[in-house]
């Protein structure tokens, strides 16, 4: 096994949008892509399991266990707007080979269910809070970065790591376009304002109504899975491997 994507349904979509959710610095992706599931109703479609995920898995109280895995959700927009695909999951692959391997898999997966655009979303680390956090982007090419300024971002100079960066830089090799929102973060626990903030933005250029008055809870959940991993406590104990622990976060 590489990547297996096991499906469970085949939609029909109207020119969808990708949006990755995976966790990253301050699970901000994770806790958006984790409200938008719940508050739009999306459905899951497909699993997506590969051997660059963690070796292990996880019992819980009943007896069952918990495995490391990615999903894939859809929504379909009610006017006959674009349609979201909304890639989630409880990690990232732990190998650079291992995010490359899955990343292309996935935009592969669903270049063929005829979607054409990616956003990806993450975490962009501060060492002091920031009660309204900056945002930054990068695109695919100059006219969509043109698009995601004119949505309030900033430019985003420098490094962006993981699946964040990986998705948007790959894009293009599958003739997509796509842009990145990243949001200021302590990085350490789930932070549930930088999400907010994410979404505040991602709904300007999504044609979907997205309420957020109950995105506390996104957050709780995604709190209890990285506590089922030993996730939170591993990264708060070491907080001198920070960098290497939290390198399949961003």
């Amino acid at each position: 096994m590489v990547v297996t994507i096991d499906i469970i349904e085949t939609p029909k979509f109207n020119d969808p949008i990708l949006i990755e959710g995976l966790p990253g610095i301050g699970f901000v992706a994770n806790i958006a892509s984790l409200h938008l599931i719940n508050e739009l109703k999306a459905k899951r479609f497909a699993r997506i399991v590969t051997s660059s995920f963690q070796d292990f898995a996880v019992t819980i109280q009943d007896g069952s266990t918990r495995s490391p895995i990615n999903e894939l959700y859809y929504v379909k927009h009610e006017n006959d707007g674009r349609d979201l695909i909304i890639w989630y999951g409880n990690t990232q692959a732990l190998t650079t080979v291992g995010q490359y391997e899955l990343c292309g898999k996935v935009l592969k997966f669903v270049q063929n269910l005829g979607c054409k655009y990616v956003i990806s979303i993450g975490g962009f680390k501060k060492d002091e809070p920031q009660p309204v956090p900056g945002i930054y982007s990068t695109a695919t090419d100059l006219d969509t970065m043109k698009t995601v300024l004119d949505l309030g971002t900033k430019i985003m100079v420098g490094n962006v790591f993981g699946i964040a960066g990986i998705s948007i830089g790959l894009a293009k090799l599958y003739d997509m376009q796509g842009f990145s929102l990243l949001v200021d973060t302590l990085g350490m626990n789930p932070d549930v304002n930088a999400a907010r903030y994410a979404l505040l933005t991602l709904i300007k250029f999504l044609n979907f109504e997205v309420d957020l008055n109950s995105i506390e809870q996104a957050g709780e959940e995604v709190k209890r899975v990285l506590e089922t991993f030993g996730l939170i406590r591993s990264i708060s104990e070491e907080k001198k491997k920070e960098e290497q622990q939290l390198r399949w976060f961003i």
